[in-house]
């Protein structure tokens, strides 16, 4: 349950996110004839700034999606390599797990 609550709450930032770009954009475009020489400098900032934005949320799916993927193999390796250590480990885990949780 809590998880789809985080899930939810990352969808609606990024959605949010996005609605922020967008209403920059179009201020940018609506401020695009106005004002003088330092409002130009500062339009110019901020549409440099936007495009590098966009450019890195577009890849940031993918990136995360690579990263997860070499984590998860690294980790089926070294439990390949190590099958009695990651039993010990998991059982180590398991245990403090369960005396926490039998504490309350």
């Amino acid at each position: 349950m809590e998880a789809n609550s985080k899930q939810f709450n990352e969808d609606q930032l990024i959605k949010d996110f996005k609605s922020v770009l967008t209403d920059l954009e179009d201020l940018l475009q609506v401020t695009a004839n106005t004002g003088g020489e330092k409002l130009g400098e500062i339009r110019a900032k901020a549409e440099t700034s936007l495009g590098a934005v966009k450019a890195t949320m577009a890849d940031a799916p993918a990136t995360l999606l690579n990263k997860t993927k070499e984590a998860a193999a690294l980790a089926d390796d070294y439990v390949q390599d190590n099958p009695w250590r990651s039993i010990g480990l998991a059982a180590s885990v398991g245990l403090v797990v369960g005396l926490l949780i039998s504490r309350r």
